[in-house]
């Protein structure tokens, strides 16, 4: 059953596959017995998985050892490539991103979980923070997940908190259903997101939601991320906050003009 309570018929095959493509990526550069002690199953069976995507490009073997592929960028460029969101923000988040010198970040909501879908670095990046494009977090992990939590009706809120849980990352994640939801209301009240240390320690971000008109709706989100100590002087830095806002306000705008014309 899935997030949205629907039994689907699957392939348990082609499901163990995808478990093979996490483990590789998880572990690294990895030999079939590592693989196969991971997954708990046969190395027969783990050599077999591996063999077929290496025949289809999409891990490499180097030195006995397997690793992904370059070959899941050309579907990952494909599909951010599809969405206006991305079309319609980059260029602002290359602009944010210069303008506070703090990495900016555009993501989105799918199954019930934050996807970072762009990421433009500042040159203290590499201090703090090495997210991949394309990583999947849980949404209250996150200012952008927080802000996209705080645009979607309660009832889908919970249909998520239940299918995912609310782990902790760091000590200060919110893990309690009814501190999310307080948090939650504080966030619409005010109009941004905050995650001040909730997945990394000492890494304060501030994030806003991009609305699609038409259908009045939570299309993704936008932050800025940085050490807290330079976003946090007895309350948030206003300057990094308005720039957030403002880069929101721009992005919303041409994202609409891109659904509205259908370009």
């Amino acid at each position: 059953m899935d997030e949205r309570g629907q039994t689907e018929n699957t392939l348990a095959g082609v499901e163990k596959t995808f478990d093979v493509i996490a483990a590789v990526q998880e572990l690294g550069r990895v030999r079939v017995t590592e693989l196969a002690d991971h997954l708990d199953i046969p190395p027969s069976t783990a050599q077999v998985h591996l063999n077929t995507l290496r025949k289809c490009g999409y891990v490499i073997k180097d030195d006995g050892k397997y690793k992904i592929g370059l070959r899941f960028l050309e579907h990952g460029g494909y599909a951010r490539r599809q969405l206006d969101l991305y079309r319609a923000a980059k260029t602002h988040i290359n602009d944010l991103a210069e303008q506070t010198g703090e990495a900016a970040n555009l993501g989105v909501e799918e199954n019930g979980e934050r996807v970072l879908i762009y990421k433009s670095e500042s040159p203290n990046d590499a201090i703090y923070d090495n997210a991949p494009t394309g990583e999947r977090t849980h949404l209250h992990w996150t200012a952008l997940g927080k802000a996209l939590l705080a645009e979607l009706p309660d009832t889908r809120i919970e249909t998520i908190v239940e299918s995912h849980g609310l782990p902790a990352k760091t000590p200060h994640t919110i893990t309690d259903r009814e501190a999310l939801f307080e948090e939650i209301e504080a966030i619409r009240k005010r109009g941004y997101s905050i995650e001040d240390q909730d997945r990394r320690k000492g890494i304060l971000a501030i994030g806003v939601p991009i609305i699609e008109e038409q259908t009045d709706s939570v299309a993704g989100a936008i932050c800025v991320s940085g050490p807290r100590s330079r976003f946090w002087d007895d309350g948030i830095d206003k300057s990094l906050l308005d720039a957030v806002k403002n880069t929101a306000n721009i992005v919303e705008l041409q994202y609409n003009h891109y659904v509205g014309d259908g370009s």
